[in-house]
């Protein structure tokens, strides 16, 4: 089988100058977003990682290669929307699997044009890369335990099939790969399109208790999705001198999520998770001072 023979993945350590300068980049990809969030008064909220380094560091975990918000599906609509005409497109590329025909992730990105960034294991997929902001879409969830179920259990295959084409060539299972070498075969589109039908069909009830992002795993403690509430009061949080927006209860979330997040974790822990093989970064040339 073609895929049996797993390929070695080799990453790159960055510098400690050279993690800051890609935080920099993702740092103005933040900045453009709130901005065109702002003015078109779009609810958005950091997330992950990036709200814990806000509450924690007022900044990027220093050890974090990483950026994330997360978004309403009805809000990520209208802010693609408005970044046909608001976008500053020489500096900024907002990818999903519309904007990027070899995009396979059911979240979004926005990228920092002339940066480079490749993960570890992704080399050979031929997608518009570079430094970047995830943008986590969040659907609703059905109310009923029962529904919750199989919409966990959906949102697992369509996920894992988007993610066969990467599985196929790095999974440490021989017999896995040879899995997901056949799971790629289901057409990219096809996918998107189950995905699409999916959210529409759960959107129907905007008001249900809880949201989730379809394509990425979430935390144990809210496999089947996250409180909708939680996107009605946003707070002002400053990150490296700037202020973004990000859920009011900031305790409840990064606690349920992280437990004691105050404390951080053991030197030895302190590393990215998501691995590079091949990188360019810019200077920041559009940062301000605040």
């Amino acid at each position: 089988m073609r895929y049996a023979m797993k390929k070695e993945v080799r990453s790159i350590e960055l510098t400690p100058d050279e993690l800051r300068n890609m935080q920099m980049n993702m740092l103005e990809i933040l900045i453009e977003i709130d901005r065109i969030c702002r003015k078109h008064n779009i609810k958005y909220s950091l997330d992950g990682g990036t709200f814990l380094g806000a509450v924690r560091h007022k900044g990027f975990i220093p050890w974090d290669p990483d950026a994330d918000i997360v978004i309403l599906r009805k809000d990520y609509l209208r802010f693609k929307k408005v970044c046909e005409e608001e976008l500053n497109h020489d500096c900024f590329f907002l990818q999903d699997y519309q904007t990027d025909k070899n995009y396979r992730w059911g979240y979004a990105r926005m990228l920092r044009q002339g940066t480079e960034y490749v993960r570890a294991g992704h080399e050979h997929l031929n997608t518009k890369n570079g430094v970047f902001v995830d943008i986590f879409t969040m659907d609703s969830v059905p109310d009923s335990s029962v529904r919750r179920v199989i919409h966990k259990f959906l949102c697992y295959c369509i996920r894992k099939a988007l993610w066969s084409e990467v599985g196929k060539v790095v999974h440490p299972n021989a017999l896995l790969r040879i899995y997901y070498g056949l799971v790629s075969k289901i057409r990219r589109d096809t996918l998107f399109s189950a995905r699409n039908k999916l959210a529409k069909l759960c959107n129907k009830n905007d008001q249900s208790i809880l949201v989730r992002h379809m394509c990425s795993p979430h935390p144990k403690k809210h496999s089947y999705g996250f409180p909708r509430k939680l996107f009605d009061s946003l707070s002002e949080y400053e990150f490296e001198g700037y202020k973004f927006l990000a859920f009011t209860d900031y305790d409840w979330y990064l606690t349920s999520i992280y437990g004691d997040y105050m404390t951080p974790p053991p030197e030895k822990d302190r590393t990215s998770h998501i691995p590079c093989s091949r990188y360019t970064f810019i200077e920041p040339t559009l940062l301000q001072k605040p």
